[in-house]
C-alpha cells in the first residue's frame, strides 16, 4: 500500500486540512499519515482562530514518520509561517522526497487569509522548486503571480508564470465563481510545460 503524508493544518469543521486529506487518501486506497502545522477553530461560516505549531515540533513530527514508516509522497496544505515552510522544505531535501504535492493554502473559501504575507516569498523560494505539482485556486494563483485572473486565457498565463517559479507541474483550480462564470462552468488549468 502506498503511504502518503499530509503536512497541513487541522480543520475542526472537517471540510479541509488534514481531515479532508485523510478522507481523500482513504478513498483512494493509500495509507495516510499527518503532520499538523496549525490548529484552527473553523466551521462553514469562517475561521474563528488559528494556533500555530512550533516549527521545531513540525520537524519532529516529520522525523517520526520518516525514520519509521517512510512515505511515497508528501502533500502540503496550510503552512502559515515562513519558519514552518522552511522546516518542511529542509526536511523534504534531507529525506530526498521524490513526490511533493504543494497546495499553497493562502485563503480559505470563506475569504479568511491563512498565509502570512512574509511567508509567501519563502513558499516561492524554498518549497515551490521542490513541488511535483502545485495546486493553487484562482485567488492563490493571483497572489503568487500578481495577476488578476478573470478568464481561462489569464489562468493559462498564470500557470506558465507559476511554472517558471520552479514547480514541475501547475494545476490552477478553477472552481471559484470568478473564473467559472467566464468559462461557463468550473475549469481547471493544468500546465506541464507543453
Amino acid at each position: 500500500m502506498k503511504k502518503v503524508l499530509t503536512i497541513a493544518g487541522s480543520d475542526s469543521g472537517g471540510g479541509a486540512g488534514i481531515q479532508a486529506d485523510l478522507k481523500t487518501f482513504s478513498a483512494r486506497g493509500v495509507f495516510g499519515m499527518s503532520v499538523i502545522t496549525a490548529l484552527t477553530a473553523q466551521n462553514t461560516i469562517g475561521v474563528q482562530g488559528v494556533l500555530e505549531i512550533e516549527p521545531e515540533f513540525v520537524g519532529k513530527q516529520i522525523d517520526s514518520i520518516m525514520e519509521d514508516i517512510g512515505t511515497d509522497c508528501w502533500k502540503t496544505g496550510m503552512l502559515s509561517d515562513a519558519k514552518i515552510i522552511k522546516m518542511v522544505a529542509d526536511k523534504a531535501i534531507f529525506y530526498k522526497v521524490g513526490l511533493i504535492v504543494v497546495d499553497p493554502v493562502m485563503v480559505a473559501k470563506s475569504g479568511d487569509v491563512l498565509l502570512k504575507n512574509e511567508a509567501i516569498e519563502t513558499l516561492k523560494a524554498d518549497l515551490m522548486p521542490l513541488a511535483s505539482i502545485i495546486t493553487p485556486n484562482i485567488h492563490e494563483a493571483e497572489v503568487l503571480t500578481g495577476m488578476v485572473i478573470d478568464s481561462p486565457s489569464k489562468a493559462k498565463q498564470a500557470a506558465i508564470k507559476i511554472k517558471e517559479m520552479g514547480a514541475k507541474n501547475v494545476m490552477i483550480k478553477g472552481g471559484h465563481a470568478e473564473l467559472a462564470k467566464y468559462a461557463k462552468g468550473a475549469t481547471d488549468v493544468l500546465y506541464d510545460g507543453t
